[in-house]
């Protein structure tokens, strides 16, 4: 469970619109809950990683090589939310006992960033990967020029981030500003279509053949997410067919299990690793 805190300022400028209201701490990280002026939830992750699990690609993992978790002057990883609650509703997803939702403005991404860095002695820039993940609440393309706004703002101020923006692909989304320092992830999560249109059960979304055809400038490959319910989620045929490997990698996930995953009787997922506590 989340720490209570009382409410706190994120930081000591006066006008921000962001309260802290709970906390819990982890092996190689935080993540904190804060409250919107309008009463919105939020969530935000700080976590660190050994510098080698950036090369994923090349290792065919994400795994740690021993029990050493490195620390923030190697891979420093904020996640941010985009919004308060969604309303895409994986199926597996913990925002979807939240009854409502909003975009945050680009205030609110940016604050999330700054109370992360502001907390701690270490600075964010003299990591040798600093990077904001935009992979906790929301989906970026829904609020996407809050998100382009903000990701331009916080390049700004810590040159050298490396953007990581997760989404469902939603329609007549136009990825040609994916370039440089910015990485686009796309939730599949199963290559049978009927299986995902229930796993992400939103309506106006790419198909797997046009997720296929995604194109962006990015120093790194496309990321494939597949938190995978079960085998059959996984076709190699399918795959090969829409997928050109010189454009996209596949990263398997675990399922976090939650109220929402247990709701659907998803169990485990096929991927069994779990986060150290």
């Amino acid at each position: 469970m989340l720490k209570e805190c009382g409410t706190l300022s994120i930081t000591n400028e006066g006008d921000t619109t962001l309260k802290l209201v709970k906390t819990k701490s982890f092996a190689n990280g935080n993540v904190y809950a804060f409250r919107t002026e309008d009463g919105f939830l939020v969530e935000t992750t700080d976590t660190f990683l050994p510098f080698y699990t950036q090369d994923s690609l090349n290792r065919k993992h994400n795994l740690l090589d021993n029990d050493n978790l490195g620390d923030r002057s190697e891979r420093w990883m904020i996640g941010v939310s985009v919004m308060s609650g969604c309303p895409v509703r994986c199926k597996f997803c913990a925002t979807g006992q939240m009854k409502k939702w909003r975009n945050l403005t680009t205030e609110e991404i940016v604050e999330q960033v700054e109370f992360v860095v502001n907390s701690r002695s270490e600075k964010f820039i003299d990591a040798e990967e600093h990077k904001i993940n935009y992979t906790r609440m929301g989906e970026p393309f829904l609020n996407i020029d809050n998100v382009k706004r903000a990701i331009r703002i916080i390049s700004e101020n810590y040159p050298g981030t490396h953007h990581y923006v997760s989404t469902i692909g939603i329609k007549n989304s136009d990825f040609s500003w994916i370039d440089g320092n910015i990485t686009l992830q796309v939730s599949l999560h199963s290559l049978d279509e009927k299986k995902r249109n229930w796993l992400i059960p939103y309506n106006d979304k790419l198909t797997i053949e046009e997720l296929g055809q995604v194109r962006t400038n990015s120093f790194r490959k496309t990321t494939l997410n597949m938190t995978l319910v079960d085998e059959t989620d996984f076709n190699i045929d399918t795959l090969k067919k829409y997928f050109d490997k010189d454009y996209f990698f596949i990263k398997l996930s675990p399922i976090n299990t939650n109220i929402i995953s247990d709701k659907n009787d998803l169990g485990s997922g096929v991927i069994k690793y779990t986060n150290r506590r």
